[in-house]
């Protein structure tokens, strides 16, 4: 049995129009020459007439070849699913249903079963139609393989799990094959969580999206169910990746929001994937997932640092061109604001928020940040025109526009450096940390700030240097500033908006070949 197995294995490798080497192949041949060649005739030996590799939809291999020395004869080597091999064997009904319940107690198992028959034909059939002569056979056996599993498997979906992605096994193999691969790395199956193929067929697509969220494992996958599947999910409102390697994975690929496959994939499905990874290590997909939540959190808080602060800005000029009679910040100046917070917020794409912000996708909510940017835009305009009073309301106050332009120049800097600190990222990154990009940056452009209007460069920038108290005052303008933001950041008014939709639920769609172990793809 074991000898036609590999048989069959060696000649639809040989003569494929594309040879691809196929996991379960792989381990046949093996099996077969473990210690030598140990039958009387090597599968090489054989003389390959035709061959048909194994299909997703036919669920079986099929090889023709000629024995040397015999003449009009060929040989039919069929290997495949244990239900579609027993079809075409001519068995008698008890007999077929006795080995089926045999398949099925060894795949009940954990194991992947598959099934090996033979048949003789007429040499006189031609190569092209022998392969569908795959009728009438004579059953030689089952071969029962193991599933290995990749040794950072189980850690890498317990972290996709710690950071609230779910995991979904899309494969052709028999259910038990999967669950038993699912216990193994970890991963609670529960009877209902377990859909065939055929009870994929007998849902609706309304059905199926309420479904798919609760199941865990769907067996018997054909490509068709596969895509179907993965648009279910997207349909129920989850983000779907779907992993893939093989062309049957197509079809999901496209189906999913984010394609994925390993860098030894074939070439159609690594120029479909939308993601290609470096290795066969599920861990590069937190790592992924880190970066991506990284980025778009660091997106997020750019918008609402800057908005806030630029909007309160052109409120605070707009109040202040009214009531006073020389321009409330000079062109250059605004500038030259502009640049120092603009190259202080570049360190936000370096900014490493705390890890418990990265357990949850982070989704930019136009009316959260519409909210946000009004509500901090005032309180920033507050601080701006509190500042001017102080500087027109303090005695022995500065005089003239050039000292408004530095009080409110030196205040502006200030401020922006507090919102750049405070709300970047919300209150629990925040406490026991030591000072990062933001910190620093923060802190270079504060000191911009107090030290331009001293420096050679102020005079020429229309700047000039303030009397003692007047820093005092505007210190205290900043702590009170720094206080109501504090307070709202306490409340969570400043936190990162998260989606909403689902519990912050994202689901990653995990395919597999019927004719691959988790050896050659982790499941």
């Amino acid at each position: 049995m074991l000898h036609w197995a590999a048989v069959n294995a060696w000649w639809t490798l040989q003569l494929a129009d594309l040879p691809a080497p196929d996991a379960l192949d792989e381990a046949v041949l093996d099996a077969a020459y473990e210690g030598g060649t140990v039958y009387e005739r090597d599968p090489a030996a054989y003389e390959g007439v035709a061959a048909q590799p194994f299909d997703p939809v036919r669920r079986l291999a099929v090889a023709v070849v000629r024995t040397p020395g015999r003449i009009g004869t060929h040989t039919v080597v069929v290997k495949g699913a244990v239900e579609t091999v027993l079809e075409r064997c001519a068995t008698s009904g008890p007999e077929r249903e006795r080995l089926l319940a045999l398949g099925a107690r060894q795949a009940e198992r954990g194991l992947r079963v598959l099934a090996v028959a033979t048949a003789e034909r007429p040499a006189r059939l031609s190569g092209a139609s022998a392969p569908r002569q795959a009728r009438g056979l004579t059953f030689r056996g089952f071969v029962t393989l193991r599933d290995a599993v990749a040794p950072t498997a189980a850690g890498a979906l317990a972290a996709l799990a710690d950071r609230g992605v779910a995991v979904k096994i899309l494969t052709g193999d028999h259910p038990g094959t999967a669950v038993r691969a699912c216990r193994d790395l970890g991963i609670p199956v529960d009877a209902d969580r377990v859909l065939t193929a055929d009870q994929v067929d007998g849902l609706g697509d309304r059905e199926l999206a309420e479904t798919a969220g609760r199941t865990t494992v769907f067996a018997r996958c054909a490509p068709e169910h596969k895509a179907r599947i993965a648009a279910a999910l997207r349909d129920g409102g989850h983000t779907v990746g779907f992993l893939g390697d093989g062309v049957n994975d197509l079809p999901a690929l496209r189906a999913a929001d984010v394609g994925i496959s390993p860098r030894d994939a074939v070439p159609v499905v690594r120029e479909t994937a939308d993601v290609v990874l470096a290795d066969r290590d599920l861990g590069l997909l937190g790592h992924a997932v880190d970066a991506g939540r990284r980025s778009s959190g660091n997106v997020t808080t750019y918008l609402r640092v800057s908005l806030s602060a630029n909007l309160g800005n052109a409120v605070a000029v707009l109040v202040v061109g009214l009531l006073t009679s020389f321009p409330p910040m000079l062109p250059a100046l605004v500038l030259v604001q502009n640049l120092c917070f603009d190259a202080a917020q570049i360190s936000f794409a370096g900014d490493r928020p705390h890890p418990a912000v990265l357990r949850r996708p982070t989704a930019l909510d136009t009316r959260a940040l519409l909210r946000f940017v009004t509500g901090f835009g005032a309180l920033n305009a507050a601080a701006d025109l509190a500042t001017l009073a102080v500087l027109a309301l303090a005695p022995h106050g500065p005089g003239g526009a050039a000292a408004f332009h530095s009080g409110w120049f030196t205040e502006n800097l200030l401020t922006q450096a507090l919102v750049m600190v405070l709300l970047r990222t919300g209150h629990r990154a925040a406490r026991g940390r030591t000072p990062g990009p933001v910190g620093w940056a923060a802190a270079a452009l504060a000191a911009t700030g107090v030290v331009l209007p001293l420096s050679p460069l102020g005079p020429p920038l229309g700047l000039s240097a303030l009397p003692v108290h007047c820093y005092l005052l505007l210190g205290a303008v900043l702590a009170g500033y720094a206080a109501v933001l504090t307070v709202l950041r306490g409340r969570g008014t400043a936190g990162p908006p998260h989606d909403r939709a689902g519990g912050g639920s994202r689901v990653r769609a995990q395919a597999g070949e019927a004719q691959e172990t988790p050896a050659g793809k982790p499941v």
